[in-house]
């Protein structure tokens, strides 16, 4: 596998469309660190970081709404790749539909939303965009 995000990203978007409660995902510390930030903004109702096995698993419970059954997650797009990587300054860090949605961003102080990003006035790598 050469990009572990982008399955991530997919193994998300797969489960959403199966419409899925519960999906598991092999482990790492930068998908911790986007599962942190889905569940701060309200993308995912839970998730838990399982350490048995190897690679140890993250499973992550999906948000639905109640009398329409659609997802809290519309759309998960991967930005920058390992064959492409996408890096912006603070104040060049894209806007996710005018600021509804989140761009997901890796910067010298963690992984962090595009509006902390901005806050901070730290760049770095635009790694996926949610909405």
């Amino acid at each position: 596998m050469t990009d572990p995000i982008a399955d991530y990203l997919t193994r998300l978007r797969n489960a959403i469309k199966a419409n899925h409660r519960i999906v598991e995902i092999p482990s790492s510390s930068i998908k911790k660190e986007i599962t942190k930030v889905l569940f701060d903004k309200g993308y995912i109702l839970n998730y838990k970081f399982d350490s048995t096995g190897v690679q140890g698993l993250i499973k992550i419970a999906l948000k639905y709404n109640a009398q329409t059954k659609e997802s809290a997650i519309t759309s998960l797009e991967r930005f920058s790749s390992p064959g492409l990587r996408k890096y912006s300054q603070s104040g060049d860090i894209p806007r996710v539909l005018n600021g509804l949605g989140v761009a997901i961003v890796t910067t010298s102080k963690g992984v962090m939303t595009d509006k902390e990003a901005r806050k901070m006035n730290v760049g770095g790598e635009v790694l996926c965009f949610v909405y």
